[in-house]
Parts: C-alpha cells; structure tokens; sequence
C-alpha cells in the first residue's frame, strides 16, 4: 500500500506573527515554523494505517525552504519519503491552486492508495484543501474522519467514521481517497532522538512547477479565484473594570451599562 501525507508548516503561536499587509499574506521568512496541529494526527494515522496494512509513507508540503523543517520531522517519525513543492510560481496560492499543486505532486508520486491530511490548517482555518485535492483528482473525499474501520487496497475499499452532528456517520468509499482527519482520531507519538538526527541530516527532495508539469498561470497569486481584498488587526481591547459590592449593585450596573450598549431592552 502507498500512502501519501500531505502536511503544512504555520506560524508557531507562541511567536509573533506578521503579516505582509499590501499582499494580504503571511511573512512566512520571518516565523518560526511548525507543523499544523491537525496535521500531526494525520502523520500519526499514516504510521498506524502503515503499521496495520505495511506499505510506504510519502509526506508532501508546499512551501519555502523553511517548510523542510516539518518534512524533517515527519522523516523522524520515520516516514520513508518526503517532497518539497516550491517555486517562486506558488506564492500568494488560494487553497485551490495550492489543491492544484498538491495533487500534482500526487500523480507524480503515483499509485497512492490514500491520503491523509488534517482538518484544516491553524493558520488559514479553511479546511477545504483536503477536499479540493481530492475533486481534483477525482478520488473519494472523506472529511471529519474520526475513525478509519478498514483499508482493503486489494478490492480498492476504505471504510471510515465522520463525526457529524449529534453522532457519527459511516461511510464505504473507493480507493483511492483523500481522508481528512479530526483532533483526537489518535495520539501523535513523537520522534526519538536516532530519528530527528537522522532526519537532519538527510537531503530534501524539491519539485517547482516545471517538475509537476503545472502551468505556472493557474496557481500562486495571479492564478488565484479567490483574493484577499484586505487585511486587519483587531485593535487592542482597553483595561477591564472591576466591579465590587453587593451582587443586586453589581447586577444593577452591568443591566444598566447593557441597556445603554443597546444589547438588551
């Protein structure tokens, strides 16, 4: 079985992040970059899926030279391949070319039974790529998985869970399928220290446009259908007021200053 990842490099939040503000997009130079938490379940439910069904791993991410950094650590969690989609063509890329250009690298990879990826990404919060990905290339999208029953590759089969509300839907597809996963389908393991030095020192395979036989016209920010008009931060919120005394004063106040806000009669 070939199994494919396909994970994401987003602003570590326990840094500053910074925006370009004219092009509406991330300083991706400038951050400190880690795997999309979303994505550490879908990396963990390839090496269970691997484990259970044997195979191969190929991680996949677009991005700069910064973006090796989660390749490296998905190579110390030991997957077997790893490729860096990048090319001066790909910046400012919506979440459909940025689909385009995963699923290219897909069909390049070839024969992929599935692929996992997370959610949504901590950054965007889109959480339509997985699916775009999958329409692409016309395979089964499965979105919301919390649980993966059964992967026959042979009869080309996989049967999942999706959380939906107020239960959990199971669904039968064909293979192959883009699984998109939820928080809490497994517990990411971590790498150990052989890994993340073996990892260092390994070399990072890139594919730009030209390699993905990608028209450079229909992905990055000028190939992009959707735009970002324009960008904000929310201003600061001032110093909060405590109120003290009895809770019928304190009750009565907050009433009044609600009335007065207009958000209740």
């Amino acid at each position: 079985m070939k199994i494919a990842v396909c994970i994401k490099q987003v602003p570590d939040t326990e840094s500053e992040i910074k925006w370009d503000t004219p092009k509406g997009t991330l300083k991706r130079s400038d951050m400190s970059p880690v795997t999309n938490a979303f994505d550490e379940f879908a990396i963990e439910e390839a090496l269970l899926t691997r484990e259970k069904y044997d195979g191969t791993i190929v991680a996949i991410t677009m991005g700069p030279e910064k973006a090796n950094d989660v390749l490296r650590n998905a190579l110390a969690l030991t997957v077997n391949e790893v490729h860096r989609c990048t090319d001066d063509a790909f910046a400012g890329s919506d979440t459909y070319a940025t689909a385009s250009v995963l699923a290219a690298a897909l069909k390049k990879i070839g024969d992929v039974d599935v692929v996992f990826c997370g959610k949504q990404s901590t950054d965007g919060n889109t959480g339509v790529v997985g699916a775009e990905v999958a329409a692409i290339l016309s395979w089964s999208p499965l979105t919301n998985v919390s649980k993966v029953r059964q992967i026959d590759a042979a009869n080309k089969k996989i049967v999942v869970e999706r959380a939906i509300e107020g239960g959990i839907e199971v669904i039968e597809a064909k293979l192959p399928a883009v699984v998109s996963v939820i928080k809490g389908i497994n517990e990411p393991r971590l790498p150990n220290l052989m890994g993340i030095r073996k990892a260092a020192k390994a070399e990072i395979p890139q594919w730009n446009a030209d390699d993905l036989g990608i028209d450079k016209g229909k992905v990055g920010a000028a190939g992009s259908s959707t735009k970002v008009v324009e960008i904000a931060v929310p201003p600061p919120r001032g110093a909060g007021e405590i109120l003290k005394g009895e809770i019928e004063d304190i009750a009565n106040i907050v009433t009044d200053r609600l009335i007065d806000m207009k958000v209740i009669k």
